[in-house]
């Protein structure tokens, strides 16, 4: 019993220790496993990204850590483009970034689309590998699930864990995916882009690097900087331009609706598609080619009652405007080039002789085979215009041509040669005269190059501000200045600059029959009681012609002083700017004394007052753009002088030798007609009567313009300009005009192969470019940036073989 008793308890105990070894031979082993798989797992993550489920977590980790290197050099890459294209995240809102800090829409570039391919390839060898592993893991476990309870247990969190990463893993991938195709979308994006950016480069180099609307105050240094390695030619120059559009472009709301847009685009194509097939005729008229239509409105003219005054001669438009084309002279061609052009013209160009029959031995015109020509002489000058010119300055020395006198009215000016040698002495002359009194005066005018309207002091006031002009010239042009109370030289008054002067040269001053006698008298008495003083009454021996000067008084005192208040003074409400079909009144204003007034102070002397802010120009005063009026008025030249340097004068083709007649049709400040100043051109600046009233401030600046209506025509010959010039004009007559017939107006006053620049909203010039084209006329350029359009064209000789009669001018 006892042998068999310890017998059973050694076998007990053997077997006991037995299992106690295999135990912990088991637990061993599994340890030294888990420590090499830990060890074998963590070199293999580190070289090889094998990944194993227990230490997962810390792939996970590096992982990020790669990935946060890669957005490092994707940022540092954006930064770079950033600099280079100045088109940063700045331009959006907060709410739009803050999200989407892992792709960048703007700068999809290579090396970033590169990056992201390697880090999802990474990523989907990794779950591959992962996959193998986890197959390796789940034998393992299978093995030792029954011999160590903490192992198994251990596995199970260990592979809740890797699903949860896979699963994080598996999104991360559908993420990265999106933002491929994301990326992919804008890459085409961006392809087209640069295709269409090339293909406007074909058309004009642009110089601008900074498209970031953010930042328009300093984009004008930013690109004056880089202009140097660029080009010389610009569209857009940046710096004032965006501000100055400030006045154009507010809008109540940052975004449209879809139906707003899509309304718009409708309109605009059923527009272009009318346009473009536009069926234009030619003008059936009796004034033929020198139609002006609100000159010409024959049934409007004989239902006056009364032409005592040149009502006949006012204008009278047409309560349509014409949409048809005024036809051409048979034999047309281009004009001559200024100098030569102040000495002869094409005959067939302006085919009228009477002109030459009735003044020819006052040598103001003559025909000379197939031209006109001019000698330089006039009624009262008849050796010539610049020993006239010259004689007037000796006589008062204070004129001072183009130094103290710069802007000249000269009324009945004939031909205009007065005007026209007066650009030698640097001065700007306003010349007008009646259409047909003498037959083509004003047209012959306009074709020598030489500035000049057709207009009459009838029953209205001229179409210019109050104390512009320097100087009135009058050389025997038979107003009776004296009549009805002195009216039309009143309206000379308030045209002159206190301290102006009126030069009259006439045949009372000088000739003693009866009738000059009278008039002589009475113009005594008539400019006394206005205080005018006499400065000089002189006779000129080469031309034998007398000459009287006189001079508008700078104060009230004389005012105050007369025993008689006649001529009356004006009322304080009536405003001596007012100009637009405003009749005129037998009565004087009021000197301005206050010293921040207009008036009260003689301009700077030219040049000087070109550049310089006009004195009365106050910084409390809100300019046209928004700014103090004085910086609004730097910023205006400042812009429109790198317009015109960096891309009128180089980047459009446009050979400037052959402009000469220039019009601003929406005229500010007078910027774009100073920025031209160094060329030998004029520049008339139109004054939209619906736009701010600047044009006094042109006229201080040495600059001349009128007041018009676009709705109605312009008081001038067909084919009176070189180039026109619209900004910003044909978006605000859309609102209030027939476009078609302002384009007519654009077509009749352009000559054949001059140029028209259009700045406007895109859909403008779109609209408009379909329109040109439909009268034949060449696109020479075409570009857009930010919503604003440019356009260049050149207009055609074709003239529509279809008429039509408008029975309004037809005698």
């Amino acid at each position: 019993m006892a042998i068999g008793k310890y017998t059973r308890i050694d076998n007990r105990r053997s077997a006991s220790s037995y299992c106690s070894t295999v135990t912990i031979v088991v637990f061993v082993a599994l340890c030294l496993v888990g420590v090499w798989m830990m060890t074998s797992s963590s070199v293999v993550s580190v070289q090889n990204m094998d990944m194993s489920q227990e230490n997962k977590n810390d792939v996970k980790e590096q992982d990020v850590k790669e990935q946060s290197g890669l957005k490092d050099q994707v940022t540092e890459s954006n930064e770079r483009n950033t600099r280079q294209f100045e088109d940063n995240p700045g331009d959006l809102p907060e709410d739009a970034t803050k999200g989407d800090s892992n792709v960048n829409p703007d700068n999809n570039d290579k090396l970033s689309e590169t990056q992201e391919k390697t880090e999802k390839k990474s990523s989907e060898d990794a779950r591959k590998e992962d996959g193998d592993q986890r197959t390796e893991d789940t034998d393992s476990k299978t093995e030792n699930s029954g011999s160590n309870p903490e192992v198994s247990e251990k596995n199970e969190d260990s592979s809740e864990t890797s699903n949860k990463g896979d699963a994080e893993k598996i999104s991360s991938e559908k993420k990265s995916d999106s933002d491929d195709d994301k990326n992919s979308g804008s890459d085409e994006s961006e392809k087209k882009s640069n295709d269409a950016s090339e293909t406007q480069d074909s058309k004009i180099e642009e110089v601008e690097g900074n498209d970031n609307k953010g930042s328009d105050d300093n984009s004008g240094e930013k690109n004056e900087g880089n202009t140097e390695n660029q080009s010389s030619n610009e569209v857009y120059p940046s710096g004032a331009q965006s501000e100055l559009l400030n006045e154009t472009t507010t809008q109540t709301g940052s975004f449209k609706t879809q139906a707003s847009e899509s309304r718009s685009e409708k309109e605009a194509q059923e527009s272009s598609k009318q346009l473009s097939g536009y069926n234009w005729k030619v003008c059936e008229v009796t004034a033929g080619p020198d139609y002006i239509p609100c000159l010409d409105n024959l049934k409007t003219i004989k239902s006056l009652r009364s032409t005592k005054h040149y009502e006949h001669r006012e204008r009278h438009c047409p309560e349509e405007p014409p949409t048809c084309l005024v036809s051409l002279p048979e034999g047309y061609k281009r004009p001559i080039q200024w100098p030569k052009s102040r000495e002869k013209i094409w005959y067939y160009n302006v085919p009228h002789t009477k002109l030459a029959e009735v003044k020819g031995h006052q040598n103001w015109v003559k025909v000379t085979g197939e031209y006109l020509t001019f000698p330089g002489g006039g009624t009262q000058f008849k050796h010539g215009a610049l020993h006239y010119i010259d004689f007037i300055q000796e006589s008062v020395h204070d004129i001072a041509w183009g130094k103290r006198s710069r802007v000249v009215l000269d009324v009945g000016c004939g031909v205009a040669s007065f005007g026209g040698f007066l650009f030698d002495r640097d001065v700007l002359t306003m010349s007008l005269a009646p259409k047909d009194e003498h037959e083509a005066q004003v047209q012959f005018a306009l074709e020598r190059g030489i500035p000049a309207i057709s207009a009459v002091m009838g029953t209205q006031r001229l179409p210019f501000p109050g104390r512009v002009f320097d100087i009135v010239h009058c050389a025997r042009c038979r107003v009776p200045w004296h009549i009805e109370g002195g009216k039309l030289l009143l309206e000379l008054n308030r045209l002159l600059r206190p301290g102006g002067f009126f030069v009259w040269s006439a045949t009372p001053i000088y000739q003693k029959n009866p009738e000059d006698v009278e008039i002589w008298n009475a113009m005594k008495a008539l400019t006394k009681t206005m205080c005018w003083e006499v400065v000089s009454i002189t006779k000129d021996k080469v031309n034998g012609v007398g000459i009287a000067i006189y001079r508008k008084p700078m104060t009230n005192e004389c005012y105050e002083k007369r025993s008689k208040n006649q001529p009356p003074m004006c009322p304080d409400l009536d405003d001596p700017n007012a100009a637009w079909n405003i009749p005129l009144q037998a009565c004087m204003h009021k000197v301005p004394v206050d010293s921040s007034e207009r008036g009260s102070q003689w301009p700077e002397q030219w040049p000087a007052r070109l550049t310089k802010a006009p004195y009365w120009l106050s910084s409390s005063q809100v300019g046209v753009y928004g700014k103090p009026a004085p910086d609004d008025f730097t910023a205006d030249y400042e812009h429109w002088s790198r317009v015109v340097s960096k891309s009128y004068l180089h980047g459009m083709g446009i050979d400037w030798s052959n402009v000469r007649n220039v019009m601003d049709m929406r005229s500010v400040y007078g910027g774009f007609a100073a920025a031209l100043r160094d060329l030998k051109i004029w520049v008339m600046n139109v004054v939209s009567i619906e736009n701010a009233d600047t044009l006094p401030i042109i006229y201080e600046r040495g600059l001349f313009g009128i007041y018009h209506d676009w709705c109605e025509s312009f008081s001038t010959y067909p084919r009176s300009y070189d180039l026109l010039h619209a900004d910003h004009l044909l978006s605000k007559l859309k609102k209030r005009c027939n476009l078609v017939a302002v384009v007519a107006e654009i077509d009749r006053i352009l000559r054949p192969e001059g140029k028209l620049i259009v700045r406007d909203n895109v859909d403008i010039v779109t609209e408009l470019e379909s329109l040109l084209r439909s009268m034949h006329w060449e696109v020479r350029m075409t570009y857009s940036k930010d919503k604003e359009g440019l356009l260049c064209v050149q207009k055609s000789m074709w003239r529509p073989t279809e008429s039509e009669k408008l029975e309004y001018a037809l005698a």
